[in-house]
């Protein structure tokens, strides 16, 4: 492993039970890491269950960690990293001064604090910044003032970013756009779950998959395009640059590859054995003004840290996920 790993750090991990969170703490278990605290909102839905097979030191509440940092006491005590993945992540939130509030104001709380107590401090900033991409998806590209998010979730995370840049902090700090990530312990999302998740449902139910029509001539039905990336990279991706003191500012977390929707399905159907069955059905009018036909993140700033890890194909990765825990409804850490 690269980097300055110390199995003996503190680490704080916001979001932890969530999506990538619990899948970040999954892999700092695997590397000796168990000094680790945890931070989330558990509602209703099945969220804990991503937190039974991990080890941990202790669990607090997200507004409870909130009220300790503006206290003003010690707060939750010093951290070696703060790996900040909570958010709203739902492209389609409505409430503009809900995401104000937790996307970027909880975002801009946790980095200042983290920075006074001089924790490294690495926090999910996200491909949806990119907007449309007619400016590109590089995240080697200094003027991230020219980017224009397509969806309010996106602008909350480009707004952080731009505070990051005008506060300095980014010479010192991680932000990681992370693109289309899928894989175990996204059960949870509801209609946020990716295709892959979804589609094994309707392959349970019905033996095909629903895939949206597209709604430009330059593209045929599913032959939208998207940088796919498995759980299980992300993470690598994630810890590999916060234990890289050398590194700072923005970076993609993506594969590099852009394949099409009906590429995702067919691995689907290869994973389980079966011939491919897809239906083109319409998109909801909500997503046709804000929807991205093409996303590849540009990952050189990435492999210039020293990230020389092979990355899953799409075909592997998606078999990983549908064979060894959709099927049985497994999460990451379960059995082992």
């Amino acid at each position: 492993m690269s980097g300055d790993g110390n199995s003996n750090a503190r680490i704080l991990v916001t979001g932890g039970a969530g999506f990538i969170g619990s899948a970040l703490v999954w892999a700092l278990n695997r590397r000796g890491y168990e000094d680790i605290l945890v931070t989330d909102h558990l509602g209703s839905d099945e969220k804990w269950r991503n937190l039974v097979p991990l080890r941990y030191a202790d669990y607090v509440d997200a507004e409870d960690l909130r009220w300790q940092i503006e206290d003003g006491g010690e707060g939750p005590g010093s951290f070696d990293y703060v790996y900040h993945l909570g958010a709203c992540s739902a492209t389609t939130e409505k409430d503009a001064a809900y995401l104000m509030r937790n996307n970027y104001g909880y975002t801009r709380m946790m980095a200042h604090w983290a920075l006074e107590t001089g924790a490294r401090f690495v926090y999910a900033s996200s491909a949806a910044t990119y907007g449309d991409g007619c400016e590109g998806m590089n995240d080697g590209e200094a003027d991230i003032g020219r980017l224009r998010p397509l969806n309010m979730y996106g602008y909350s995370k480009h707004l952080f970013d731009l505070h990051a840049r005008r506060e300095g902090f980014l010479e010192s700090i991680i932000g990681l756009k992370y693109f289309n990530v899928f894989g175990p312990n996204e059960n949870h999302k509801r209609d946020m779950r990716s295709v892959v998740n979804k589609a094994f449902a309707q392959i349970r139910e019905t033996g095909r998959v629903e895939l949206f029509k597209s709604y430009r001539d330059d593209y045929e039905d599913g032959m939208q395009m998207r940088d796919f990336l498995y759980v299980k990279d992300a993470v690598e991706m994630t810890i590999h640059l916060a234990e890289t003191r050398s590194a700072g500012g923005l970076y993609n977390i993506g594969s590099g590859v852009a394949n099409t929707w009906v590429d995702l399905a067919e691995a689907i159907f290869s994973a389980l054995g079966e011939a491919s069955r897809i239906d083109f059905v319409e998109m909801p009018e909500l997503l046709r003004e804000k929807y991205q036909y093409y996303t590849k993140a540009s990952i050189e700033e990435l492999r210039k840290t020293g990230f020389d890890r092979e990355i899953f194909s799409l075909k592997s990765a998606v078999r990983d996920y549908v064979q060894g825990y959709l099927v049985e409804d497994l999460r990451l850490g379960d059995g082992e």
